[in-house]
Formats: structure tokens, C-alpha cells, sequence
């Protein structure tokens, strides 16, 4: 009984974490006088990434390298089409220009770099797949370059910004805490999610490997997706989105870069299907935002029904 309480609990932290998150977040941006995008695509990214980072990492430490690598690509992969989905039904998500021509395809590149340093039995002929130490420190050198373009570009719009007058009520001191509160519910209440969610799952007699990919995958997105609804809900559609691509760039080039430099990531054959799905619905995202510069209601639909197919393909397969 007490794992479902504590599942509960769980949740309601997350609900609430996001809710002070997004609205700390969406002030700072206003005080800063940066784009909503741009707070979206680092702070809030970041700090809905922390569950995935703190479950690979301690996955990597305890040479669990399937866990480490399958949370990240079931997270990509349930961030690309569920929680992209359920904010465009909300609220029909804004794209920025940026977003289209530069971070959306970022993160495919980021992903393309992922299928190619797991390949090293197809490319340099050795017995098994590795992500190594090298590819880790290669994609936190990717994740520096990005994090360059992304202050280069908030304090540009900053110093174009600033002869537009302070927001008035609104204080730093009050907005850091709120966000900082948001996040510390939205780290909590993730780990609550998946340790208990995981328990739960055991009970009901699921496989370790299937927990790994829906679960814990879940489970350690839950922060994004709460963190995107409300902020489709609060209208603030440019973090929603923001949060969504950041938190993919981030659980690649952070999350993998950081697990596999701690120890190397021995790659399961069966991940490489993942990835490739990873990809096309990167690619999908990018068909989407193309049309009229915003994700509908209808994108959103599809981008949903397609995280119900793949969920019923990866417990078939498994």
C-alpha cells in the first residue's frame, strides 16, 4: 500500500514543483529581458532533465549500462511525441524561427552523433558496442557549443530589449526562490515517481528490461511533461516547446557525455531500433513546425497516437 501513497505524493510534488517552476522561470526570463525560448531551452530544460541525469548516472555508477541509455532514449522518445502531443492539444504550441532553422536541428544532429558512436561493431568491426569515455567528452564538447550559441542569442535579444521598461511586481529574490522551490518538487517528486512506479511494476511481475524502457523512461520525463502542460496551460507555449527540445540536446549531450565518461556504456542491439524511431520523430517535429510556424491540436493527436504505437511495439518485442 505504501508505494501507491507515496507514487501520489510523488505526483503531486511534480504538479506543483512545475507549476512554480514555469512561473518562476517565465519572470526571471521577463527581468532578464530574454525570449521565453531561451529559459525554456536552458534553466527549465535543464532542470527537468535532473531526473533522467540522476537516474543515468547512478545507473552508470552501478554499471547498469542498459538502464543509463534506454532512460534517455525513452525519454527523447516519449518527450517528442506524448509530451509535445498533450501541450498542442492544450494550447496550439508557437514555434519560434530559431527553433525551426537551428534547435530542432540541433537535436537531430545530436541524436545522429548518438547512433554513430554506438556503431562500433558496423564501423570499426570490434566485437561489441560501446559508448566510450571519448564519445562522452565529445558530446559534453557538443553541449558547450550549444550552450555558447544559446547565450550568444539571449544576450543579443537582451541588448536589443533594453529600452523596454522593467516589469513592474516583479522581484528577483521572490522568483528565484519560486523556482528553485519548483525545482527541488520537480527532482523529488520524479525520483518518488520512478522508485515507486518501479516497485509497483515489479510486483505486477513486468520484466526488468520493460521497466527500464516505460517506467523508469516515464517516470524520469514526468517533469517535462507536467512542465510543458503547464505552461500550454499558462499560454507560455514557447517554454513549452523550449522545454521539450532543450530537455532532448540535454539528455543526450549531458546525460549520456556525463554516464559514459563515469564508465563506458556497453550498447544493447536491440536500442539501435530506438534510436532510429528517436530520429524520425525528431524529423516529424521538424515536418510539423514548419507548417503555419506551430504544433495544432491535429500534430499533437498524431504525435500521441504515435507514443501508443510505440509503446505496444516495444512490449510485443520485449
Amino acid at each position: 500500500m505504501l508505494p501507491y501513497v507515496l507514487l501520489f505524493v510523488g505526483f503531486i510534488l511534480l504538479i506543483k514543483g512545475a507549476d512554480f517552476f514555469v512561473e518562476g522561470a517565465s519572470n526571471i526570463a521577463s527581468l532578464l529581458r530574454v525570449p521565453s525560448i531561451l529559459i525554456g531551452l536552458t534553466i527549465v530544460a535543464f532542470g527537468t532533465s535532473s531526473p533522467e541525469a540522476t537516474v543515468s548516472i547512478i545507473a552508470a555508477l552501478e554499471g547498469s549500462a542498459e538502464v543509463s541509455l534506454g532512460n534517455v532514449i525513452g525519454s527523447n522518445i516519449f518527450n517528442l511525441t506524448l509530451v509535445v502531443g498533450i501541450a498542442a492539444i492544450i494550447f496550439p504550441l508557437k514555434v519560434e524561427t530559431e527553433t525551426i532553422r537551428k534547435e530542432i536541428p540541433f537535436t537531430l544532429l545530436a541524436s545522429a552523433a548518438l547512433l554513430v558512436v554506438m556503431g562500433d561493431v558496423v564501423l570499426e568491426g570490434l566485437s561489441d558496442n560501446y559508448i566510450t569515455r571519448s564519445d562522452g567528452l565529445v558530446f559534453l564538447l557538443f553541449l558547450a557549443v550549444f550552450m555558447y550559441y544559446v547565450i550568444e542569442v539571449a544576450l543579443k535579444s537582451r541588448n536589443n530589449s533594453l529600452d523596454e521598461p522593467t516589469p513592474e511586481n516583479i522581484t528577483w529574490g521572490k522568483n528565484i526562490l519560486i523556482t528553485v522551490l519548483g525545482l527541488a518538487g520537480i527532482v523529488i517528486g520524479g525520483e518518488m515517481v520512478v522508485s515507486n512506479g518501479t516497485e509497483i511494476a515489479y510486483q505486477w511481475g513486468m520484466s526488468e528490461t520493460l521497466v527500464g524502457l516505460t517506467i523508469i523512461a516515464i517516470g524520469t520525463s514526468l517533469p517535462e511533461l507536467v512542465t510543458s502542460i503547464t505552461a500550454a496551460l499558462k499560454k507560455e507555449s514557447e517554454i513549452a516547446l523550449g522545454n521539450i527540445v532543450g530537455s532532448n540536446i540535454f539528455n543526450i549531450l549531458f546525460v549520456l557525455g556525463t554516464s559514459s565518461v563515469i564508465t563506458p556504456l556497453a550498447v544493447n542491439g536491440k536500442v539501435f531500433m530506438d534510436v532510429y524511431i528517436m530520429i524520425v520523430l525528431t524529423l516529424v517535429l521538424l515536418i510539423f513546425s514548419r507548417t503555419n510556424f506551430r504544433v495544432g491540436k491535429r500534430e499533437g493527436s498524431i504525435l500521441a497516437l504515435m507514443y501508443v504505437i510505440y509503446l505496444v511495439y516495444i512490449i510485443l518485442r520485449n
